[in-house]
């Protein structure tokens, strides 16, 4: 049966669920304790500000990111809030042991019934020589995903067949908590397809050329129902900077871009800020590439957001956003939220 703690959305009339996913970004100038009290901070107010989920991602090696331990940082947000769904966007499979995974969101749904989504991704989410400290015993990447996935579900419901190696083994505590397949590719998409799970998309990094339409649409053909649902159910994450004029969003963005540009060229830094991003010697071939890569991008006042975000929807008909929002302070990144939640509420359908 559709699982009722997937669909469903909190934000009036919206025309789908909004959801947030944040990686704790480190700023400079700020602390790792900062970064994760903002994140701390922003929790509380997305559930003021009815969002379905607060999703928080696995990284490893990256100065301007402080999320490398969801499970860790979840318990912690789970005690800040009372409401809002907590989960991995997404916990790296094959970084970790299944059993380990199975009682870190056991934990979790057990301190926060009813609240925790394990959302899985399959990448490293670090560099190679962090990737191999992680992973160098690993053979085959997508063979040994689909083999913990397999392992770690068992474990969540405690139903190893009778002849399992594993059988006598229990995760403690068990917990069926709800499981999403997160991908930047077809490959996850057909796994999540073939095993009735709800897959979400990075459209945030990987949306050009058609990616995302393709990756969904592979999903949907592939979907056979399971106990956890009866149709396909997706979403898609977006980068979004909303501010109050579109002139202070494009400011605002520009941080965010030149991180990723910087993180491209192997420059491990912490995100700069506004004042550095504008004083930075951007070349043509900078511009024209940031311009790429902002092109999946949702930046603007608040109706040009909702727009924006709207468009998506009945572009690729998902079931649900997740916004992501790459700015360097804590105020911007707050005042991002609020106007992406009212302005998405409140546009009329059809903008």
């Amino acid at each position: 049966m559709s699982n009722p703690q997937i669909a469903g959305s909190t934000l009036g009339s919206s025309p789908v669920p909004l959801s947030v996913l944040d990686l704790a970004g480190v700023g400079t100038g700020q602390t790792v304790r900062e970064a994760l009290e903002s994140t701390t901070a922003l929790a509380a107010a997305a559930e003021r500000w009815g969002y379905t989920r607060f999703w928080v991602a696995e990284h490893h090696g990256i100065p301007a990111v402080a999320s490398a331990a969801p499970p860790v940082l979840l318990a912690h947000l789970g005690a800040a809030t009372h409401s809002i769904r907590l989960g991995s966007g997404g916990v790296m499979l094959p970084n970790h042991a299944p059993l380990a995974v199975a009682e870190q969101f056991g934990t979790l749904a057990a301190l926060h019934p009813g609240r925790i989504d394990l959302g899985l991704g399959r990448a490293p989410g670090s560099d190679q020589l962090t990737s191999y400290a992680l992973r160098r015993r690993m053979q085959n990447p997508d063979e040994d995903m689909a083999d913990r996935l397999t392992e770690l579900r068992h474990f969540l419901r405690g139903d190893f067949p009778d002849n399992h190696p594993f059988a006598a083994i229990q995760a403690t505590p068990v917990s069926p908590v709800p499981v999403w397949l997160l991908g930047s590719s077809d490959w996850s998409a057909r796994l999540a397809g073939k095993l009735g799970l709800p897959f979400a998309f990075a459209h945030h990094f990987a949306g050009a050329g058609g990616n995302t339409l393709a990756a969904l649409d592979i999903y949907r053909q592939s979907f056979r129902p399971s106990d956890e649902l009866d149709e396909p159910y997706s979403m898609i994450g977006v980068s979004v900077v909303a501010a109050d004029t579109e002139e202070e969003a494009q400011y605002q963005a520009r941080p965010g871009a030149l991180s990723m540009l910087l993180l491209r060229r192997g420059q491990l830094q912490r995100t700069p800020s506004p004042e550095e991003a504008a004083e930075y010697p951007w070349t043509q071939q900078e511009l024209d590439l940031t311009a790429a890569m902002q092109s999946t991008e949702v930046i603007g006042d608040p109706q040009q957001v909702a727009a924006g975000l709207r468009e998506l929807v009945e572009d690729f008909g998902v079931q649900e956003l997740m916004v992501s929002t790459r700015v360097h302070g804590h105020q911007a990144k707050l005042r991002s939220y609020e106007l992406v939640a009212e302005a998405f509420r409140t546009a009329p359908v059809g903008v």
